[in-house]
């Protein structure tokens, strides 16, 4: 028995990370899949009929142990891994993988859920429930249920070889993310870099008991690089050196990994019926079909590729007119969109970045909720953290009543994976009277303080920060009963409606006012600036909508298709890019292996939700602007009718719920600048 398999005595029952070692995971992990083991036969060996409370439910309720486990497990495998983690990951996921399977493959448990589906209208269900039965149904009928001993073994087979790839192609992307170092010694050659930027590079090099500067592939490194650094040639050997992660024929390529999980992917699909994989996963997703999908990227695809074929022809010329660059290549685009954005409105990041202090911006972020959905936000030091960098808050409503635990932590380090996301180390549910309230954590990888700076985020970290915070807000304001249908637990192409959403309060004046002050004068940012923001935000918006285009073509391509008979990853993802690629081909470099949304996390044929969810996204704050951006009335609505329900209905029935009519594109592609105002 490890600490992980007792209840934790700790503040809100949050996870006891001081007192849990590395070595206690694989027992605990045994002991809690057994426990669900046990859990599944109590509810087999009921000798009374099939209910939705002694089956259905108890179902839903069984192996939370073994939940909370992974949950705490595979985040510290995310923010805060190691080689042990590492090794521990192998060898668990393949017994989640067989777990999993035995239950979903386990006839009596299916026929007693089966016998209350087949009552289902005459059981007068609440909505939540009709829901959870449907989901539990289909959770089997889905995943092998009703196929033979035979293919029920091969589908075993499958789920445990794509866990361990999965794994191991997200352990690849760590490894080299983390392999790079560029170690510049001549000062010559850091022109055009900002002085905080130079700062950091430097404090990076010392920390590496390194001379000189250090740039790495993590993105506060990576980013300000390739868009101040006025040495092309090494802009280019950045640029490759991230473009190739994955991809050099080593022991940490990818390319066998990629097709293999496409390969067993389709197969998987195939097994249970479906054509391909997206067709199964499409399923449960608002767009249904990957033939509705392909439609609306087309459709996306007709209206920006105009402005995106203007844009990348006056960034040709741009660059021509100011240094004699003829041959634009992907190393040179943000350098070159930098500088005509300076030009065209006046203002660059570096300009913003003393208004955009850390402190202040996550401030801003807790009083944007407060104003919108009454949330107070107070910094405790009761709860235990995985690494001294994190944060964690207490978040009540006017009542004082806790409402979550939110964990903030934001900046890169060796063991944490780059980019940023929001996770869960506790669902929101009910059970036995209790509403039992959710741990929720933000993870980026932001620009950190030097000796002589506290940490200033660029605007687009401003707006990242917005949205891991819209995901938490989701999390963190859910009210349902069930675990499964809690918080982020919604069609995938609606989980990025709350974080989408949530951006647009960066751009607006009402907001910035809030917590937009300089860090060192308190001087409230300039107006002029604002306007100026609000000027720029469709910016390159073509170029940047077909980029978008082309990685959900991308996902769409491998995962939309028989895939079996690709046998260059490069070969195919170079035609799937044909219809939206603007610059040259680096023979280098390849996207797919080091795609870690679709080939590790959880955007498999999913991709493409990013731009759904900003037709919901645009449309959704047009009715805020219409009232008002912090009137109460919508955001109430908002509250009620999207980020406490979950997936206890059909997205688009909330979402008609709260706008009164279903979204229109038109308020997107006004604001990405597509179409006239």
């Amino acid at each position: 028995m490890t600490i992980l398999n007792t209840p934790f005595n700790t503040t809100y029952n949050t996870a006891p990370f001081s007192q849990i070692k590395d070595t206690d995971f694989l027992p605990a992990f045994k002991i809690a899949i057994e426990d669900a083991r046990a859990e599944i036969d109590t509810i087999i060996s009921n000798k009374a009929e099939a209910s939705f409370q002694n089956t259905v439910e108890a179902l839903e309720f069984s192996g939370r142990q073994l939940d909370r486990i992974s949950s705490i497990f595979f985040n510290l495998n995310s923010a805060e891994t190691n080689d042990t983690i590492q090794k521990i990951a192998q060898e668990v996921s393949p017994l989640l993988s067989e777990f999993s399977n035995d239950i979903t493959l386990n006839e009596a448990l299916f026929k007693r859920v089966k016998a209350v589906y087949d009552r289902k209208d005459s059981l007068n269900l609440t909505v939540e429930q009709q829901t959870l039965l449907d989901k539990k149904y289909k959770s089997f009928s889905r995943n092998g249920a009703n196929l033979p001993e035979e293919k029920k073994q091969k589908l075993r087979t499958i789920d445990k070889e794509l866990s361990q790839l999965t794994l191991k192609f997200g352990e690849n992307v760590l490894a080299e993310t983390h392999n790079f170092e560029m170690l510049i010694t001549n000062e010559d050659e850091l022109s055009g870099l900002p002085e905080g930027v130079l700062e950091a590079a430097k404090q990076l090099a010392e920390n590496k008991n390194k001379e000189g500067w250090m740039f790495t592939l993590d993105y506060p490194s990576y980013i300000p690089f390739m868009t101040y650094a006025d040495n092309r040639a090494l802009r280019k050997k950045l640029a490759i050196a991230a473009g190739k992660k994955a991809f050099k024929g080593d022991a940490l390529d990818n390319q066998n990994n990629v097709l293999q999980i496409a390969k067993l992917r389709f197969e998987r699909a195939q097994l249970l019926g479906y054509q391909t994989h997206a067709h199964f996963v499409l399923e449960e997703r608002m767009a249904k079909t990957p033939a509705k999908v392909e439609k609306f990227l087309e459709e996306l695809a007709v209206k920006a590729k105009p402005a995106a074929l203007r844009e990348f022809k006056e960034l040709q010329e741009f660059a021509i007119e100011l240094d004699g660059t003829v041959d634009l290549q992907k190393w040179d685009s943000a350098y070159y969109a930098e500088k005509l954005k300076q030009k065209r409105f006046d203002l660059d990041d570096e300009q913003l970045k003393p208004y955009f202090k850390l402190e202040n911006v996550i401030n801003g972020a807790f009083k944007v909720a407060q104003k919108l959905f009454g949330l107070q936000f107070e910094e405790i030091d009761t709860i235990d953290k995985y690494h001294n960098e994190v944060l964690t808050y207490k978040v009540t409503n006017t009542k004082g009543q806790l409402i979550s635990v939110l964990y903030a932590d934001f900046f890169p380090r060796a063991g944490k994976r780059n980019g940023a996301w929001m996770t869960v180390y506790k669902p929101q549910f009910v059970k036995e009277h209790t509403n039992e309230r959710p741990h929720i954590s933000i993870v980026c990888n932001f620009t950190k303080p030097t000796k002589t700076k506290p940490s200033l985020l660029t605007f687009n970290e401003v707006t990242t920060l917005f949205h891991e915070f819209g995901h938490a807000l989701h999390g963190m304001l859910a009210n349902t009963t069930y675990p499964s249908l809690s918080g982020t637990s919604v069609f995938w192409d609606f989980v990025e409606l709350p974080s989408q959403v949530f951006e647009n309060w960066c751009y607006e004046k009402d907001a910035l006012e809030l917590f937009a002050t300089h860090y060192q004068t308190g001087e409230l940012i300039p107006m002029d600036l604002v306007q100026k923001i609000k000027d720029s935000s469709a910016f390159h918006e073509g170029m940047q909508t077909l980029r978008q285009i082309s990685f959900g073509l991308l996902d769409m391509s491998w995962h939309g298709i028989d895939p079996t008979k690709i046998t260059d990853v490069k070969t195919h993802e170079l035609e799937a890019f044909e219809g939206t690629k603007l610059f040259p081909d680096v023979k280098e470099n390849c996207m797919s292996t080091s795609f870690s949304h679709i080939f590790q996390g959880g955007y498999s044929s999913g991709y493409y939700s990013y731009k759904w969810a900003e037709v919901l996204d645009a449309d959704a704050f047009e009715f805020f602007k219409e009232k008002g951006i912090f009137d109460h009335e919508v955001a109430t609505k908002f509250k009620d009718h999207v980020l406490s329900q979950g997936g206890i209905e059909d997205p688009m029935v909330l979402y008609k719920r709260f706008r009164g009519k279903e979204p229109q594109p038109e308020a997107l592609l006004k604001r990405a600048g597509l179409i006239e105002k």
